[in-house]
């Protein structure tokens, strides 16, 4: 329920703040007094955008905030869903700073506009007159059934198309990417084989590198270490060895007298030890240097191919060709199994549009069950709202195309007089018409639903007389269950009203602002009379006040 409103810095509002009733509150006032700004300034604590124009002073900021209680409304999981803190007392505040910047809470906590709408929907209803547009949009008869069919089906129904929906597009992708796949797959194919019959080992580049090196050398090296072992050890008085063996013989020979010429002969033998093992080496390297120009061409015609992979590729590493190889292979063997995987996805796809076809059937058995409900509920209502010989009827035909509300299209069908063929209210009802048909319909939808609270926005444009207290009188009963604000012209409505709250303008020397104040006793019945004839009052509207009054 609604209990008060905080309005700063609104339009033509420059500070006001309204207190509200339990049952029915009427607020009343001359057009173009300022009731719709209220409304504009309870809409934005409703999620709904605003900008500096909704500035009356340009320089300070727009606070609008508001109290409600919502106690038994079961709204604690939706807040725990939202990460906000409950509490009974529910406090929505919404800023509109001059910087154009918008900042909204709930209970004190920062939240984004999406919250406040999603919490708004559950605690606030505002029916404004245009409202009755809404009857000729199928989206909102469909959603009307659904609430007074309890929702459940239409959850159910939900579930199951938005399951039956990601399936069918996970299908569709992997259809498409098989499709792609199709196109380059012989392409990835011949440039995996291409790595593949390479036969890649990660260091054989450098090994070949060093062989293609020895082997176009292979002379000179073999030249040189032949040198090398000549001088080293061969027949010649200029080879190192011999002549050092020689001087080992004659050191060997003076080494018991001299113990300096001992310590020379165990160096130089350890000397003779290594030379001679160098010169093994190198007798050995040179008897293994031997030149194939068949290798030659062998390891030249290797690197090759490793350097023109690599290029292809832009890599620089064997290493890296092995590894775009095994990706082309997994690529190559995902697309092996595509089939198979959109075999099982569509098998999936099959049971998930079974369960959307079992629940859209059940969906629409209980749209047909609310329809004739409402037909039945609203029709005493539209009597005694002075239509005798209104004809109703929801007509839902159902398709074999599903969609998010399910496959069924429904109709209206109404007519107000006697005899006449029936047709889509959107076509035939005139707007007092439409405006009594959506009362009827909210009176039934709001007995159905949680809602607290209701705010009609002269919905009883169109109707007069007796018709207006009939309005008034549904408005009351509405009232004994939940929090039914009416604004309204009509004396008839505002006098049934357990609270009356006046909407007026007051000029000073610098502007124009919007007030509201409730009334009570003398002054409630001197405003419902003005309403009934002029200002002042005739005596006989303040007599007639005082009767529409009494009838409450």
């Amino acid at each position: 329920m609604l209990l008060s409103l905080h309005i700063e810095n609104f339009a033509l509002i420059r500070q006001s703040d309204i207190r509200f009733g339990d049952g029915f509150v009427a607020i009343t006032g001359e057009t173009g007094a300022g009731k719709s700004i209220m409304l504009g300034a309870l809409g934005l604590l409703l999620g709904q955008r605003a900008d500096t124009a909704v500035l009356a002073e340009k320089e300070k900021k727009c606070v609008v905030e508001a109290q409600f209680d919502i106690a038994g409304l079961a709204l604690a999981p939706l807040f725990a869903e939202l990460d906000v803190d409950y509490d009974d007392r529910l406090i929505l505040r919404r800023e509109i700073l001059p910087s154009a910047k918008s900042r909204a809470f709930v209970n004190d906590t920062p939240v984004q506009l999406p919250v406040l709408k999603q919490i708004g929907s559950r605690i606030i209803d505002i029916h404004s007159q245009h409202q009755t547009l809404t009857l000729a949009d199928s989206g909102y008869r469909l959603a009307l059934l659904d609430t007074l069919a309890g929702g459940d089906s239409r959850a159910a129904y939900a579930d199951a198309y938005r399951a039956y929906s990601a399936l069918k597009k996970e299908l569709e992708a992997l259809t498409t990417q098989e499709a792609a796949n199709r196109k380059e797959q012989d392409y990835l194919q011949y440039q995996f084989n291409e790595l593949y019959e390479a036969r890649l080992t990660a260091d054989e580049q450098e090994e070949l590198e060093a062989e293609s090196q020895l082997l176009a050398h292979a002379e000179a090296v073999r030249e040189g270490l032949a040198t090398a072992a000549a001088t080293l050890d061969d027949d010649s008085e200029q080879a190192v060895l011999p002549r050092l063996r020689q001087a080992k013989s004659v050191l060997s020979r003076v080494a018991d007298y001299h113990k300096a010429a001992a310590e020379l002969l165990s160096r130089l033998d350890s000397a003779l030890v290594e030379l001679d093992d160098i010169n093994s080496g190198v007798v050995a390297a040179a008897d293994g240097i031997s030149y194939s120009p068949e290798r030659q061409q062998e390891v030249d015609e290797r690197l090759a191919l490793l350097y023109r992979l690599e290029k292809k590729h832009g890599v620089e590493r064997v290493a890296d060709l092995i590894a775009i190889r095994d990706e082309l292979d997994s690529r190559l063997q995902s697309i092996a199994t595509l089939d198979d995987r959109i075999q099982a996805l569509m098998e999936r796809v099959d049971k998930a549009y079974a369960v959307v076809q079992q629940t859209a059937e059940a969906l629409t058995q209980a749209r047909r069950s609310a329809g004739e409900a409402l037909t039945e509920g609203i029709i005493p209502t539209l009597h005694e709202l002075g239509m005798p010989e209104v004809r109703f009827r929801v007509e839902l035909t159902p398709s074999h195309t599903y969609g998010p509300q399910g496959c069924d299209s429904v109709a209206f069908l109404f007519n107000a007089n006697k005899g006449g063929e029936m047709r889509d209210l959107s076509k035939v009802a005139s707007g007092g018409e439409l405006s009594r048909l959506m009362l009827a319909i909210k009176s039934m939808h709001t007995s159905r639903t949680l809602l607290p609270t209701i705010i009609f926005d002269e919905i009883d444009t169109g109707v007069s007389g007796d018709i207006a207290g009939a309005v008034g009188r549904i408005m009351r009963r509405m009232a004994q269950r939940m929090q039914v604000v009416a604004i309204t012209h009509l004396p008839q409505i505002a006098a049934l009203a357990g609270q009356h709250l006046k909407v007026y303008k007051e000029t000073d020397a610098e502007r124009t602002v919007s007030c509201i104040k409730e009334l009570a006793g003398d002054a409630r019945t001197t405003e419902v009379a003005v309403m009934l004839s002029a200002d002042p009052p005739t005596p006989a509207a303040l007599q007639t006040a005082k009767e529409l009054m009494g009838g409450q």
